[in-house]
């Protein structure tokens, strides 16, 4: 099940990654312990939200997040703390649980159809919330203002070079999904036509 193969690549991300640098001490042990702490309470999270779920499969594009990832999974000290996890009942039980769960080709289809469509729901949601951002951004432009503001800013070369760097993010596709979605609308393709051309005039 190439899904459930993800899905456990994204739970050693948050495993990974999950933890707060700021809670960091010199104690490597007792950070690669937190950050196994932190990283399974937020996989709880994922397995009951899909915008999160959505989140973390597009952050496995970013190739610099997963050599992190990779670099502190790889650590002696993570490796020492998830053998103490892995030889813990409540881990052994999970483990054996989900197993036999997945020994039934019935209740494995359907618990990857249930994830699909979790990751489906999540996918829509991060491409809508990006479509609410640009509408916000939209009704700012109204304000002379702030349309002045954003064409310096644009006419930036340090902040055409951010942007170009932003595009390469996986997470920017939520905003280009939702441009495309606003643009199948006459009305606000016409409003983001005249925006464009205000702020060319203004740069």
């Amino acid at each position: 099940m190439k899904f459930f193969k993800a899905i456990a690549s994204i739970g050693m991300l948050y495993l990974s990654v999950g933890a707060d640098a700021a809670k960091r001490g010199e104690d490597k042990e007792a950070d690669a312990l937190y950050d196994i702490q932190t990283g399974m309470a937020g996989l709880q999270n994922v397995a009951k939200d899909p915008a999160m779920l959505a989140q973390l499969m597009q952050d496995m594009q970013d190739p610099e997040l997963m050599m992190e990832a990779k670099r502190m999974q790889e650590s002696p000290e993570f490796k020492k703390q998830m053998k103490k996890l892995e030889g813990t009942m409540g881990f052994k039980d999970s483990m054996k649980k989900s197993k036999e769960a997945l020994k039934d080709p019935s209740t494995a289809a359907r618990m990857e159809a249930q994830m699909e469509h979790m990751l489906t729901k999540g996918q829509e949601q991060l491409k809508n919330n990006a479509k609410g951002q640009m509408q916000e951004a939209m009704q700012a432009m109204n304000n002379p203002t702030v349309m002045a503001q954003a064409a310096k800013m644009m006419a930036d070369p340090d902040f055409q070079k951010n942007m170009a760097k932003m595009a390469e993010d996986p997470a920017f596709k939520n905003y280009i999904a939702g441009m495309q979605d606003m643009m199948k609308d006459p009305a606000a393709k016409a409003r983001m036509e005249k925006m464009s051309e205000q702020l060319k005039a203004a740069m």
